[in-house]
């Protein structure tokens, strides 16, 4: 068990983190009822930790490539305590693991979700990287490109922050050279305000944010259903950029005819 949120890489050693930049997927224990519950009742509970685990492979499994063209090491940022086990088999191999349960404490105003992004940001950072990110678990076919060009922006920059805006008003990855409190406090999580909020405190920190592409997260039927279209060959994205195959999200997708339980006029 790692206390306090300490972080363990198998991908670099620690004289060797303050030119890489840690890159961990918030993510919760994988059990039915408790993670994707709003994709409930289009999905059972037990479809959705399926799916949650499916997009946790195809999420590690991305940031390992991306390893490969950037100094990046990938982990996970799990919660709650003592369930780091369960992620065991469902990560790519190399994945190191950090808690993000909020127990950490944080300064003044910040509260909920960005205590766990705060305590995920500083143990990462107390463990020697020289930039961290934080990534949504929502996100399979997040293309490989954005991974590699955060990272490539964030190093030798600590007063930039790199931010992944989502179509919801949300963000999908936040990139920093320090855990800055200010991008955490008197944030509205888990509305459309996220984004345009932490990009306010940002300017009142006196950091730069750069803005990568926008994309979507995975959190109810609609956004599934555009998940589909895009495993599926269909679904252009207006980015222009290539989305990442997220072979175990489409693999799962197509044998549970996921696709089939939309209504007719909704199918791909």
């Amino acid at each position: 068990m790692h206390r306090e949120g300490r972080s363990v890489s198998r991908l670099s050693e620690p004289n060797r983190r303050q030119d890489r930049c840690a890159i961990a997927i918030m993510a919760k224990a994988p059990r039915a009822g408790v993670v994707k519950t709003r994709l409930s009742p289009f999905l059972t509970p037990d479809e959705a930790r399926d799916l949650g685990c499916c997009f946790l492979r195809d999420m590690t499994e991305n940031l390992a490539l991306a390893a490969h063209e950037a100094a990046i090491d990938p982990h996970i940022a799990f919660a709650p305590a003592g369930s780091e086990a369960a992620f065991a088999t469902i990560v790519a191999p190399g994945t190191g693991s950090v808690l993000a349960d909020g127990s950490r404490p944080a300064p003044p105003g910040i509260e909920g979700f960005g205590r766990c992004l705060f305590q995920a940001a500083h143990a990462l950072h107390d463990a020697g990287y020289g930039a961290v990110g934080l990534l949504n678990s929502d996100s399979p076919t997040l293309p490989t490109s954005f991974l590699v060009r955060a990272s490539h922006l964030v190093a030798g920059r600590p007063d930039r922050v790199v931010l992944g805006p989502s179509i919801d008003g949300g963000y999908y990855l936040i990139v920093m050279a320090a855990p800055h409190a200010e991008l955490f406090r008197a944030i509205d999580w888990s509305t459309d305000r996220v984004a345009a909020q932490t990009r306010t405190r940002a300017e009142q920190a006196g950091l730069e944010l750069v803005d990568l592409d926008i994309w979507y997260d995975v959190d109810d039927p609609m956004s599934l259903r555009r998940l589909i279209t895009e495993l599926d060959g269909h679904g252009g994205q207006p980015t222009g950029h290539v989305p990442y195959a997220a072979p175990s999200t489409a693999a799962w997708v197509r044998d549970n005819r996921i696709a089939n339980r939309f209504a007719p006029s909704e199918r791909v």
